[in-house]
C-alpha cells in the first residue's frame, strides 16, 4: 500500500527510491523487451509496469494500479529477477 500511495503522491521520484537496481531492470526488460535506460525511470512508470504483470490492463480511462495488481507483480518480479541473475551469471 505504501508502494501505490508513492507512486499516486511523488510519481516523479526515481524509481530507485522504492526498487533496487536489479529489481527495475527486470521489471523495465520483461515489460518493455529492450535494455534499461542508464537513469532511472519515474517511480508511476515502473509501477505501472509492475502492475501489468499483475493484470493491470493500463487503459486510457482506468485508474491507478491497486494493491492486488501491485502485490502479484511484485511476486512475478522476484522470479525475473532470479532468472536475470541465473543469465547473467551463466555467461554468453
Amino acid at each position: 500500500m505504501l508502494l501505490r500511495m508513492t507512486a499516486r503522491r511523488c510519481p516523479d521520484l526515481p524509481c530507485e527510491v522504492a526498487f533496487e537496481t536489479e529489481a527495475w531492470h527486470a521489471i523495465y526488460i520483461v515489460s518493455q523487451h529492450t535494455q534499461p535506460p542508464d537513469e532511472p525511470p519515474p517511480l508511476d512508470t515502473i509501477v505501472r509496469m509492475l502492475a501489468g504483470f499483475g493484470g493491470l490492463l493500463n487503459r486510457k480511462h482506468d485508474g491507478p494500479p491497486g494493491n492486488k495488481s501491485i502485490w502479484i507483480g511484485l511476486q512475478r518480479t522476484r522470479d525475473f529477477v532470479l532468472a536475470l541473475a541465473a543469465y547473467n551469471a551463466a555467461g554468453p
